[in-house]
This record gives C-alpha cells, structure tokens and sequence, in this order.
C-alpha cells in the first residue's frame, strides 16, 4: 500500500472509529443492549466496506489508472448490492435494533466520506518551482534563446515548463 494511500485510511478509520464508540454509547442509551449491539455492528460493517473499497483501490492503482477506476466502480457496485442484501435479511432480526443500525451505518458512511475529502484537501500537490538561487530570465535571454544562442549556466539549471510568467 502506497503511503498516500495508507495516510487516507488512517485519516478516515480512527474518525469513524471514535465516532462509532460514541455511536455505541448513544444507543446504549437510546435503545437499550439492543441499540448497542446494532452501532457496534454498524461500526463493524461501515469501516469493513470502505477498508476493503480503499485496499482494492490501492492494490489496482498499482497497476494502471484504468483499473484502479474499474475497481472503485466496482466496489462501489458491490458495497451497495451487499449492504442491500444486508438491510434485506436484518431488517426482521430483533437481536439488535435496526433503527439504530440503520441510521449510524448512514452517519459514519457519511463520516468516512468527509474525512477522506478532509485528507485528499490537506495532500499537498507536487508544484515545480524555481529556486530562489536561480538567475531570473530577461528578455534579453529569450531574444538569445530565440535566436539558438544560449548561456552556459542555462544549461546547468533546466527550465521550469510550468512557469508561465513573462
């Protein structure tokens, strides 16, 4: 797993987990047992999914862009059929509140969203700069290179192609 890759599941787990102990708590007090055991298992499921979603994502973006598309998509597909068979066989359990587990499964999914975008917003992007050391361009340079003449310590210092100031 790529570091980046590593420092989004961090940065989305530990919220969703702390939050998910809270979960647990509040429906502890809201449902009895039975509230607490759905928010626990709601807690389970919701970062069991985007844990597995996030490690498949990583392993593709190994290989190619392409897949790694293919296999968000297709672990976005199967995360919804799975939990739509899940709310289908539960939704009669009556060992645990499925109130309770309904809306927390909702709250961290939300969550964890959040928090990636959180992490994917602070991931400072790659910006070529020019050294601060570096000799300024003139005009008079970019007449001399137009013309196929060029300096010595140009050729030491490549050029910044992102730069796009006069």
């Amino acid at each position: 797993m790529h570091t980046s890759d590593a420092r989004m599941l961090r940065g989305a787990a530990i919220p969703t987990s702390v939050v998910g102990v809270g979960a647990v708590l509040i429906g502890l007090l809201a449902a009895g047992a039975k509230g607490a055991l759905a928010a626990a298992l709601a807690t389970v499921v919701v970062i069991a999914f985007f844990s597995v979603s996030a490690l498949a994502v990583s392993w593709a973006g190994k290989i190619s862009a392409q897949t790694m598309m293919m296999a968000a998509l297709a672990s976005y597909v199967v995360k919804i059929l799975v939990m739509m068979v899940l709310v289908t066989v539960v939704a009669e359990v009556t060992i645990w509140n499925t109130t309770v587990f309904g809306w927390t499964v909702i709250a961290l999914a939300m969550l964890w969203i959040a928090a990636e975008f959180r992490v994917a917003l602070q991931r400072r992007p790659y910006i070529d700069e020019p050294r601060a050391d570096a000799p300024q361009a003139t005009e008079s340079d970019a007449r001399e290179h137009q013309a196929g003449e060029s300096r010595d310590d140009d050729a030491a210092e490549p050029r910044n192609v992102l730069d796009r100031s006069p």
